[in-house]
């Protein structure tokens, strides 16, 4: 499950920033993020059968890549997040093109829609409420935590069953986008466009991921 970035920051108590100085970084983030999407469906389309693990070790790299180069080089740091999100594609590709075989593309692109109007509501109820995203943001990296653990553990004794697992992930990765998006809203803390489009980014990818399984599982059981 790749991870968001959260454990490289830190977070102040600000809730809110003037208007056109956010909805100028919001336009960044979403632009960079839209493009990150689009890149990853190229890499999907183009990923090999084995490439799940090569795509996994590189997505790592890259990430710290871009949280070494995000301020001192941001263009640096902006080919590294493209880069990342066209080996993104090859770590879920195999997956995606497994789904698409058995149950069709019409799964994939419902999962694909879910995600992004899930997205955009947590978004607006980012930005019609004060929340103060450092609390949110340290509640979800806990249970992030808490679900890798899990997850590990579940592997030798088995207590959780995959749509149990998928509705965690659901649940864990909303906290962290409202998180995100509360932070765009606070100002974004000082991080540049990029780390911010980073985090939104892969908290798509994994409640995509997520949403996709649970459809999965509900079409193999009817």
């Amino acid at each position: 499950m790749p991870m968001n970035d959260y454990q490289m920051n830190s977070y102040p108590t600000i809730i809110d920033a003037p208007r056109e100085e956010t909805s100028s970084l919001l336009a960044k983030v979403l632009g960079i993020t839209a493009l990150g999407f689009l890149i990853t469906a190229f890499g999907v389309a183009t990923a090999p059968p084995w490439g799940t693990f090569v795509g996994f070790i590189l997505v790592i790299g890259l990430i710290f890549g871009i949280n070494f180069t995000r301020k001192a080089q941001p263009a640096v740091a902006l080919a590294l997040f493209m880069g990342l999100a066209y080996f993104m594609g090859w770590e879920i590709g195999p997956l995606i093109q497994r789904y698409i075989r058995t149950f069709g593309s019409g799964l994939v692109f419902n999962a694909a829609a879910t995600t992004g109007c899930g997205m955009a509501v947590m978004g607006c109820i980012s930005y019609l409420f004060s929340i103060n995203y450092r609390r949110v943001a340290g509640i979800g990296f806990a249970a992030l935590l808490v679900l890798i653990i899990a997850g590990i553990a579940s592997m030798f004794f088995h207590f959780l069953t995959p749509d149990t697992y998928s509705w965690l992930t659901l649940g864990v990765f909303s906290l962290l986008t409202v998180a995100d998006f509360a932070r765009i809203r606070a100002g974004g803390d000082g991080a540049s466009a990029v780390s911010l489009a980073l985090s939104i980014y892969l908290d798509g990818i994994n409640i995509f991921m997520a949403v996709l399984q649970l459809m999965g599982g509900r079409r193999s059981r009817d």
